[in-house]
C-alpha cells in the first residue's frame, strides 16, 4: 500500500475512535509530518485523500478541519432528489410516529443486529413545496439511539445531524437499493395518492466511518414533479 494510503488509515483511526470530533482542527501539517516521520507533501497526499472521502474540510488559510453535518451539507450530500430544473428541495418532516419494538428478520440483518433486538422506528412524511413527497420508516439499533423513542422534543428535519452531534455517530457514507413500487395503504393516504400510484422504493443503509451499520431507512418516493439524481 502506497505510504500515503497507509497514513491516511492512521489518521482514520483516530478520526474514529473520537481524539478528533466533528468540526474539530487538526493538528499543522508540519507538526503531523513530524509525528509520523514523513514528508509534508505525503501527508498532504493523505489528507486530500480524506477530503475527497468526505471525512475532512481543508480551509485555504486555517488549516483542516474534520467534516461536520449541517443541515446543508446533510442535504447536499444524501438527498438526492431535485427538481425539473435541478434545484435542489429543502424538505419539511413531519413524524407520524416514534415506538420501541423488536427487529424483523430483514431490519436486524440490515443493521448487523441479533434476530430480535429491539429497534426504534420513526414514521414520517417529508413535503417541499407544500406537498408530500417522501413517506419513509426509519429503524435504528434502541442500543444506541433508545432515547430518541421517548424525547419530547420535536426531531429536526436532518437526522444525520442529530445522530453527529448528540449521538456521536457520524453517517459517512450509505448504500442504496432502488426500485419500482406502488402506493398503498397509509403510505398512499399521506402522499395524496389513490391505490397502486407509481412510487420510487428506495432502500437505505447509513454506515459510520468504520462501515458499521447505523440506520435502515425504507423511503416510498413520489417522483411525479421531481427526479433522482446521482453521480458515479
Amino acid at each position: 500500500m502506497p505510504l500515503h494510503r497507509q497514513l491516511r488509515d492512521l489518521l482514520m483511526a483516530r478520526i474514529k475512535a473520537g481524539e478528533w470530533s466533528p468540526g474539530t482542527y487538526l493538528p499543522p501539517e508540519t507538526r503531523l509530518a513530524e509525528d509520523y516521520g514523513v514528508a509534508v507533501g505525503t501527508l498532504r497526499k493523505a489528507l486530500l485523500d480524506m477530503a475527497a472521502e468526505g471525512v475532512v474540510v481543508r480551509r485555504q488559510g486555517k488549516g483542516t478541519v474534520v467534516a461536520s453535518h449541517d443541515s446543508d451539507a446533510v442535504l447536499f450530500r444524501f438527498f438526492n432528489l431535485r427538481r425539473p430544473d435541478g434545484s435542489t428541495l429543502h424538505p419539511e418532516s413531519r413524524v407520524l410516529s416514534r415506538m420501541r419494538r423488536a427487529a424483523s428478520p430483514p431490519e436486524a440483518a440490515a443493521l448487523g443486529l441479533k434476530p430480535g433486538a429491539d429497534v426504534v422506528c420513526i414514521t414520517r412524511v417529508r413535503e417541499a413545496d407544500g406537498t408530500p413527497i417522501i413517506f419513509e420508516h426509519i429503524v435504528l439499533d434502541a442500543a444506541r439511539f433508545g432515547a430518541l423513542e421517548r424525547t419530547p422534543e420535536l426531531l429536526p428535519n436532518t437526522l444525520y445531524q442529530l445522530y453527529q452531534t448528540d449521538y456521536g455517530a457520524t453517517v459517512h457514507r450509505a448504500r442504496e437499493q432502488i426500485t419500482a413500487a406502488s402506493a398503498n395503504g397509509t403510505c398512499a393516504t399521506e402522499l395524496a395518492l389513490h391505490d397502486n400510484a407509481p412510487l420510487l422504493h428506495v432502500h437505505r443503509v447509513a454506515l459510520d466511518y468504520s462501515g458499521t451499520p447505523l440506520e435502515l431507512r425504507l423511503s416510498w418516493v413520489n417522483t411525479a414533479s421531481l427526479y433522482y439524481h446521482t453521480e458515479v
